[in-house]
């Protein structure tokens, strides 16, 4: 709730607490840059499970997630997969996976390339370590005493063990850490974890803004648009029931709600595509065609082994395993509580296996799987989840309704490019042979579970209907200078002064890997872009 009595104006409002709005944020207020009123519509992150790395899977589904369905696919015989995004202060960073990684130098040298100045990866490098607490690594890739810790995750399972070992069979090689020299290669990831508990943005930078005395967090916060007044914005207006306040900004507003919010409050406050605009009656404030634009995400689908004993995960969350594994936790930060689950990533290339990466493997000892009969998935097995890592199909995100209140259109467009559909069969032949590897064959049953085929036909009906996101929308307030750019490389939306986005909708392109760690550095650099510095200048 908004505190009875606030009379002074903060000079910088927050909307979203997610990675990024927490990461600029508590800059800002710890740096002196000035006062700061962070917004969030969620909860706050008090509950113990979210700050235990297993937790999460015992808060999917929850009030902690908003469950975005998207728009029928029909590259996906007219599915609509569910895309859920975090709804908690510290957003995705609270109840994903944890997982640590940057995605490659080619990716943000990518992003300058297509207009995003100062993002290529020699600008974007000194962020990743400002922010980083590594527990294990420290090198020109790597930093130490930052505010976010970094740790190799907490258990590792014997399934997972077997999944390295077999993608070393097929000819992949070990790597120690894919933020460093080299991405391909498998490995045992690391986490946003600190002393075997989690440590999201808001555990990472809130306490250090707090303590300035410039930081004020206000959670269950509904912000309803932007106010704008000549061509500036100048505070947010925030829904309480029927009531509405606005709350004014003295320097600027800063739109942190990620890839399927922030276009459609921008959309809400006018600034947006005319047609889009118009067909909701909104009048519009400034013309933007590339607002809810170049929506992109990983889609993955999984191939599956059953195993010929309780390996892996299965049933240790329950009855007297659940006990033990609890206390052993409690105990020694220790066993498989201490688990983010996914533990172990292979990247690779399917068509050139000396270029860079291009499908990445996330590895789970349990059968997991989208759109599956209950009793298939009651069952101890490996999953082994191909993702292509630079997707080429292209969505958006539009308004459902002029109703602030109402969630936007979200339609990914999966699988439009047809490159997609072939690096995807490609990387579950993958997964299905590394499953087939000697590594594994102590472990799981003789026949396949899922997909039982290998013919291309069949493995592209499975994609349809077993594919799922990845969690990681990225792309619809793009950072550039064309006519379809949202944001300036300062990330200032063009034509509205006092009004910036800092989150993962600003991304030209996708990262190849999982995105939490970019969103980070983009909080982190955006600090610097705002007090006008430039911290790393030679």
């Amino acid at each position: 709730m908004i505190a009875a009595g606030r009379t002074r104006m903060p000079d910088y409002i927050v909307v979203g607490g997610g990675s990024a709005g927490c990461t600029v944020a508590g800059r800002l207020a710890s740096e002196g840059a000035g006062s700061v009123l962070l917004l969030e519509a969620g909860p706050k992150d008090t509950h113990p499970l979210i700050h235990i790395p297993a937790g999460f899977v015992k808060l999917l589904g929850g009030k902690y997630l908003t469950d975005y369905k998207t728009e029928p696919q029909s590259h996906l015989n007219g599915a609509t997969p569910s895309l859920p995004q975090g709804n908690v202060l510290g957003g995705g960073g609270s109840v994903n996976a944890a997982i640590y990684i940057r995605g490659q130098k080619a990716d943000y040298d990518g992003w300058a390339e297509a207009g995003a100045d100062g993002w290529a990866y020699k600008d974007v490098l000194p962020y990743f370590k400002r922010a980083e607490d590594n527990n294990r690594l420290a090198d020109e890739f790597h930093g130490v005493g930052g505010p976010l810790g970094v740790s190799d995750t907490g258990n590792v399972d014997e399934l997972t063990r077997a999944f390295i070992k077999s993608c070393q069979q097929m000819g992949e090689p070990f790597t120690a850490d894919f933020n460093g020299v080299r991405q391909r290669g498998v490995g045992i990831n690391q986490t946003t974890t600190r002393n075997r508990r989690r440590c999201s943005a808001a555990v990472a930078y809130l306490p250090q803004g707090r303590a300035s005395g410039a930081l004020a967090v206000q959670t269950g916060v509904f912000v309803s648009r932007i106010i704008i007044e000549n061509d500036r914005a100048v505070g947010v207006e925030v829904l309480n029931g029927n009531d509405r306040k606005i709350i004014r900004a003295d320097k600027e507003v800063i739109i942190a709600s990620g890839a399927l919010q922030t276009p459609k409050l921008l959309m809400l406050s006018g600034i947006g595509p005319e047609a889009e605009l118009a067909r909701h009656g909104i009048t519009m404030t400034h013309k933007l065609e590339g607002v809810g634009q170049n929506l992109q995400d990983h889609f993955e689908a999984g191939a599956i082994r059953y195993c010929t004993g309780r390996y892996g995960y299965y049933g240790q969350d329950t009855g007297f395993n659940a006990i033990k594994n609890g206390l052993q936790y409690l105990l020694f930060r220790s066993g498989p509580v201490a688990s983010n689950v996914s533990e172990a990533c292979c990247f690779l290339n399917v068509d050139n296996p000396d270029d860079e990466p291009n499908v990445q493997l996330h590895f789970l000892p349990i059968v997991f799987m989208e759109n599956a009969d209950a009793k298939d998935l009651k069952a101890a097995g490996a999953t082994v989840n191909p993702c292509v890592l630079r997707p080429k199909s292209r969505g958006e995100v539009t308004l459902r309704s002029g109703n602030p209140r109402d969630l936007p259109r979200v339609d990914p467009n999966f699988f439009s490019d047809p490159d997609d559909i072939r690096l995807s069969v490609a990387g579950l032949r993958k997964a299905q042979e590394i499953l087939a590897q000697d590594a594994f064959k102590p472990y799981v049953q003789a026949r396949e579970a899922f997909p039982a085929k290998t013919d291309e036909a069949e493995l592209v009906a499975y994609w349809k209907k077993h594919g799922k996101t990845v969690y990681h929308p990225v792309g619809t307030c793009r950072m550039g200078r064309d006519e379809m750019a949202v944001v300036d490389p300062e990330l200032r939306v063009h034509g509205i002064a006092g009004l910036r986005v800092v989150d993962n909708s600003v991304m030209p392109n996708l990262v190849s890997g999982n995105t939490n760690a970019a969103a980070i550095m983009i909080g982190e650099k955006a600090s610097d872009l705002i007090m006008r510095r430039n911290s790393f200048a030679a």
